[in-house]
């Protein structure tokens, strides 16, 4: 009933942790049974250590939560040596989040996870591209149609290219990125941000913008859901404040194949599960034999 195939590759159901808010499974792993996930997707990675961000790195707003934790990870190496072992044994999909500051690193970060049993590399291509000043890869369509046609070209494992909201077209990104052969898509990454301290007078992050997740951002991540997925012929997983197994219904009528749970990880751990069970009671209620029934359904009606 729950079953997803993405890519050729099965998925329990279509609920998975997204990426920065669940580690590497680990971490999780003594509140709840984490084999019960339809995947998992890790921290980001990059393909040296990184200490992330200095000062103020989580910020808790109206509807949501604000991060600037700079992509802190152990490095692809460290990953590979010391926590896929454990993730191996989880007995749920892997989805590795790549990230880089060149074209260069990303190639060279996926040479060293394709030989590896992660199920999918997530490529990650809100990270600032250093080459360019700074602006991220998934701002302008051109540039990531380059690093998404390199990195499929060189991948052993499905691409799933992670769409950033603050491109200047959320569709014709999504488009560009199928064109240069991702096999999926997944979007919403974090919608660019900023708080200030009254008192302090001066803004609340380092780095003065940060990215805002949370329930605050879910119907515009909604509706690029559904806009992506009428253009594009290839799966689409939704993310953007999903808190209840109806917020996972919604993007799975318009249009997704499975969803990422992010934020509301931070509220109740377990969360994804009371998510899980939600979506089969209501296909039950419903009487719907298979998830895959209701996906789109909200752009026939």
């Amino acid at each position: 009933m729950l079953k997803v195939n993405i890519c050729g590759v099965n998925l329990k159901n279509p609920v998975i942790a997204a990426s920065g808010t669940f580690g590497f499974g680990r971490e999780y792993s003594d509140y709840f049974d984490v084999s019960k996930l339809g995947a998992i997707c890790t921290k980001g990675l990059t393909l040296y250590e990184k200490s992330g961000n200095e000062g103020t790195r989580l910020y808790e707003t109206s509807g949501g939560l604000i991060n600037s934790i700079g992509l802190q990870n152990p490095g692809i190496d460290n990953f590979i040596a010391n926590e896929l072992p454990f993730m191996s044994g989880l007995n749920t999909v892997i989805v590795a989040n790549l990230g880089g500051g060149s074209i260069e690193e990303y190639l060279e970060g996926l040479d060293r996870l394709n030989n590896t049993s992660v199920d999918f590399i997530e490529l990650n291509i809100s990270c600032p591209n250093v080459k360019a000043g700074g602006m991220a890869f998934g701002i302008k369509s051109s540039i990531a149609y380059e690093i998404v046609k390199q990195v499929k070209k060189a991948s052993h494992k499905p691409i799933i290219v992670k769409l950033s909201p603050n491109a200047e077209g959320i569709v014709d990104m999504a488009v560009r990125c199928c064109d240069a052969g991702a096999d999926a898509l997944s979007l919403v990454n974090t919608f660019k941000a900023m708080a200030i301290d009254v008192y302090k007078k001066r803004p609340i992050f380092n780095n003065i913008f940060a990215g805002l997740s949370g329930p605050a951002i879910r119907p515009i991540a909604l509706r690029m859901v559904y806009e992506v997925s009428e253009a594009v012929n290839i799966p689409v997983i939704g993310i953007g404040g999903i808190m209840s197994w109806k917020d996972a219904i919604e993007f799975i009528m318009a249009g997704a194949d499975a969803i990422q749970v992010g934020s509301a990880n931070f509220i109740k751990p377990d969360i994804s599960l009371d998510i899980i069970k939600g979506i089969e009671d209501f296909l039950n209620k419903e009487g719907i034999k298979s998830i895959t029934e209701i996906k789109g359904i909200a752009r026939r009606s």
